[in-house]
């Protein structure tokens, strides 16, 4: 059975474990940004009880984040 996450969990490990910055509210939806070697990377999560998997999927990708990474960080 898939793990699912909220929104906010997904933002909060963005934040803390990869330097993400939150930067505003628009509706649902939480921006955050990262400055990585000169290019921006802005990244939107909706802020929802339980992100479907192919958004949460979405969200790594642009985030260029790896899943297994994103699994491990999210115990600690």
């Amino acid at each position: 059975m898939p793990r699912f996450f909220s929104g906010r969990e997904i933002a909060r490990i963005l934040s803390n474990m990869y330097g993400f910055e939150e930067l505003g509210i628009s509706g649902s939806h939480l921006i955050m940004r990262k400055n990585n070697n000169g290019k921006i990377i802005t990244v939107i999560v909706p802020l929802h009880k339980e992100v479907f998997i192919g958004t949460f999927k979405s969200i790594l990708r642009q985030a260029r984040v790896d899943k297994k990474d994103f699994f491990e960080k999210s115990k600690e």
